[in-house]
């Protein structure tokens, strides 16, 4: 029998977990991350605007989501603010994202090779 106080103890953290991956949800914060994991100091936010291409307000909302989901911290220094990945395992988060992604589209691609590698089918009238 289930042991139902053990799992509703688990519940918050599942909704946590869930949440990470929410603020994780979009392709520009993505890439805001991935821009972070390759510099090796903290990086200012013209820096990261330089790199992207979004728009100043954008910038400043997804940089916002991901403080608030303690993914990043920020810091002013004198009139810039810098920005830094809040732990080292979220590049390797990133890493692991890509190579089963890279995975995926590989396996997909042998399957589409195969499907072409067929015969032709004829359609009757």
């Amino acid at each position: 029998m289930p042991d139902r106080f053990s799992a509703d103890q688990q519940r918050p953290l599942y909704e946590i977990k869930a949440n990470l991956f929410k603020a994780l949800a979009h392709p520009a914060r993505i890439r805001i991350l991935e821009i972070l994991s390759a510099s090796a100091q903290p990086t200012s936010v013209s820096d990261i605007l330089t790199a992207t291409g979004i728009e100043p307000t954008l910038l400043s909302q997804h940089l916002a989501v991901l403080k608030r989901h303690h993914v990043v911290t920020g810091r002013r220094v004198g009139n810039a603010v810098l920005y830094e990945l809040a732990h080292p395992k979220i590049s390797e988060l990133l890493v692991i994202a890509r190579t089963f992604l890279a995975d995926t589209l590989a396996a997909q691609r042998d399957q589409l090779r195969s499907l072409e590698a067929l015969p032709p089918l004829e359609t009757r009238r």
